[in-house]
């Protein structure tokens, strides 16, 4: 077990082109505003169009959409396995993944590598989208504003831990990809005929992720207002905060439509 841990840790922490990985502006891959700007606006042009394009074979979309998810769920645990121990590598005390101290975190080390592959995770994940569109009609009424919006922010907000060194990122990308973990094992198992009777477990996590951020949030505020350097990107903070409380009243709203409503309905037609 020793030696399984020992090659894991070298592999994602200690390897030389992740423990001396360093974030550096407009040179770093896909850190140039354009970069980030093209991206987006690609997304968001390519996802008003697209439902003009001829449909797959149903046989051939599945398989695309089992090795899409199977990869997503493998990266998203790979993600979350390697940023919680070089968090444990990198902190020099226990608060640092909740508080970068200001003024005193440059970005580089495996920390930050993870940070940059988290990002373009996120990139990866605007395919979800054109697998959507390429379901069909059903696929299309299921594209929703929250699938959009989420997928299209998110790569900002990513950008931007990086850029502005935000405090609480490792805390944020470990409990994320932890809940994509379920939710692409929950597309996978779809995609080849097996449909889990816990689809309504995944969106529970999401509000969880969010609700956990916020809990968490104080104590980085505390943290921040307590003395000493404060804590580094508080101002990207408030934006992630914003959009993490604009997120969980967008699932708040879905889980009650999808969710309660049909419950509520199923209870009906047992009365009557």
């Amino acid at each position: 077990m020793s030696t399984l841990y020992a090659t894991a840790h070298y592999w994602l922490v200690d390897h030389p082109t992740i423990s001396q990985y360093e974030w550096i502006p407009n040179q770093s891959p896909g850190s140039t505003p354009l970069f980030l700007f093209t991206t987006v606006a690609t997304y968001l042009s390519l996802t008003l169009s697209l439902h003009r394009l001829p449909l797959p074979p149903p046989p051939l979309l599945r398989l695309i959409t089992a090795a899409h998810s199977l990869l997503l769920c493998l990266l998203s645990l790979l993600m979350a396995v390697a940023c919680t121990l070089s968090s444990l590598h990198q902190s020099p005390n226990p608060t640092w993944p909740v508080c970068f101290p200001a003024g005193h975190t440059p970005p580089r080390g495996p920390t930050f590598f993870w940070a940059h592959v988290f990002y373009f995770s996120k990139i990866a994940e605007l395919a979800d989208t054109l697998l959507i569109l390429l379901s069909g009609a059903r696929g299309r009424r299921r594209l929703t504003f929250l699938h959009v919006y989420h997928h299209a922010a998110v790569v900002v907000m990513c950008r931007a831990w990086l850029a502005e060194r935000q405090s609480l990122f490792p805390v944020a990308l470990v409990t994320n990809a932890a809940v994509h973990v379920v939710m692409y094992g929950y597309y996978l198992l779809c995609a080849v005929g097996m449909r889990p009777r816990w689809k309504r477990a995944v969106t529970d996590l999401q509000i969880l992720q969010f609700v956990f951020s916020f809990a968490v949030s104080g104590w980085m505020l505390r943290l921040h207002f307590g003395g000493g350097p404060g804590c580094e990107g508080i101002r990207v903070w408030c934006f992630n905060a914003v959009f993490n409380a604009s997120l969980l009243a967008l699932f708040a709203d879905f889980h009650i439509k999808n969710y309660a409503k049909r419950k509520r309905l199923a209870e009906d037609k047992k009365i009557s």
